[in-house]
């Protein structure tokens, strides 16, 4: 998997992070991944399509996502609800077109398919022998972490 991939990712989800929250993420070591499972509570999957090809799979735990949710709206949560799941189905989507769009400037023309939003157990679909980057990403409220599955659409 390509660098440009994964700093792509990274510089979005800066940026979107320290617009709307006010937070700087820190990335965490690299680890390659034999599937898309994690065990945090939130996970937002966006499947990339056009030149590239894959699932980006953005997971959060529990603390964070209702953290996040009080930082953007005020209001303070016990559950990931309905409002909770769409506040982070809209942070993946707006990363995801941010880190496709730098992506454009390595020459590939790339569109996101819509968040797929899963609360609690992720059981993904199988990605056969391929495998994933996962990025952590450290911030003050929590670890949230990006896994990244794309290759070139031949």
């Amino acid at each position: 998997m390509k660098a440009e991939y994964i700093n792509s990712f990274y510089k979005a989800a800066k940026d979107v992070f320290q617009l709307m929250v006010d937070i700087e993420p820190q990335r965490g070591e690299l680890k390659l991944v034999e599937n898309l499972c994690n065990n945090k509570d939130a996970n937002i999957e966006l499947g990339v399509v056009g030149d590239l090809k894959g699932k980006i799979l953005f997971s959060f735990p529990k603390d964070m996502t209702l953290e996040m949710v009080k930082i953007l709206s005020g209001m303070e949560m016990d559950k990931i609800d309905n409002f909770a799941s769409s506040a982070l189905g809209e942070m993946a989507n707006i990363i995801g077109g941010n880190a496709l769009t730098l992506l454009s400037q390595y020459n590939y023309t790339c569109d996101i398919v819509p968040p797929q939003i899963y609360i609690g157990e992720y059981k993904p679909n199988s990605i056969g022998n391929d495998k994933a980057l996962q990025l952590p990403l450290l911030t003050p409220i929590g670890e949230f972490d990006i896994t990244i599955l794309l290759k070139e659409n031949k």
